[in-house]
């Protein structure tokens, strides 16, 4: 287990799984209402289901992005990836500060920024 993760609450758990498992993400356990997922060995998400009675209502991770570093797989895969999945993606963009960056958007709007030296 890394010493850090982030954990996101999600509408949807099925899906967000199939999101998370085809940009590359391992599944490692489901233990409801949670699901840990690990990119690599760098990172580690927790799906958390919602309550049905309790929903999830507005936009979620305004403001926030989930830095991750790449590694065995490129920023361009995880573009291909995540474009052959329907989803939102913004970039890769070669940054003044020497990396390229790639953000993409979960099924409830959480935004994904992967990273690697550029």
């Amino acid at each position: 287990m890394l010493s850090s993760f982030v954990k996101v609450l999600v509408s949807d758990t099925e899906r967000s799984v199939r999101f998370y498992e085809a940009l590359g993400f391992k599944r490692l356990n489901a233990d409801p209402p949670f699901v840990h997922m690990r990119w690599e060995n760098q990172a580690e998400v927790y799906l958390v289901a919602v309550p049905a009675a309790m929903g999830l209502q507005g936009p979620r991770g305004v403001g926030v992005l989930i830095g991750i570093r790449v590694g065995a797989m490129s920023v361009d895969e995880v573009a291909s990836r995540a474009r052959a999945h329907g989803a939102h993606v913004d970039g890769p963009t070669v940054q003044p500060w020497f990396t390229k960056e790639l953000v993409v958007t979960d099924p409830d709007g959480y935004r994904l920024n992967f990273i690697e030296p550029a």
